[in-house]
């Protein structure tokens, strides 16, 4: 079994387990809708622009298993004066993590750190492992503004992108 396909049936495992034995505790679900912005960490790239949700089962006020789906659109250059442009490059990244508030209000700044896979929408692109830690602060009002990495790596070679979050996010 691939070490890719053994973290993410890991991270499934891990987010059915605390589904399962906090279905009876006191907690709130939220679903949150964010458009992302970034420096790409190669250059081959220009941008990285990108859009998401997230769904966030929070365990207690301090401490949420978030899920996070989207799209990210890697925006090719030129190299140099080549005249050669690099091609786009368009993943679908589906992550499960872990956030934590430093305070226990639910809200104000937070930690985030997400594993799973991009599935590369190029063809013949594959997919690809990928990471995300991240620091942010979500106003009470739903609002919610981070700062992250994303990273992918596949088949020895890798790149990412630092990036800005904007969220809303709503109770269910």
């Amino acid at each position: 079994m691939k070490t890719i396909t053994k973290i993410i049936a890991t991270s499934a495992a891990v987010v059915a387990l605390f589904f399962s034995t906090n279905a009876n505790a006191q907690s709130s679900q939220k679903l949150g809708i964010g458009i992302i912005g970034g420096i790409p960490t190669s250059d081959a790239y220009g941008v990285a622009l990108g859009a998401d949700l997230r769904y966030q089962f929070d365990i207690d006020k301090q401490l949420s298993i978030p899920v996070t789906a989207g799209y990210t659109r890697f925006l090719g250059k030129e190299i140099g004066n080549t005249g050669v442009d690099f091609p786009d490059f368009g993943y679908i990244p589906v992550k499960a993590g872990v956030k934590y508030f430093f305070n226990e209000s639910g809200s104000g700044f937070y930690g985030l750190a997400e594993l799973g896979a991009g599935f590369g929408t190029n063809e013949g692109s594959g997919t690809s492992f990928v990471y995300s830690p991240a620091l942010g602060y979500a106003w009470s009002n739903g609002l919610d503004l981070g700062v992250k990495y994303e990273g992918l790596a596949r088949d020895g070679g890798s790149t990412g992108y630092v990036g800005l979050r904007l969220a809303y996010g709503f109770s269910l």
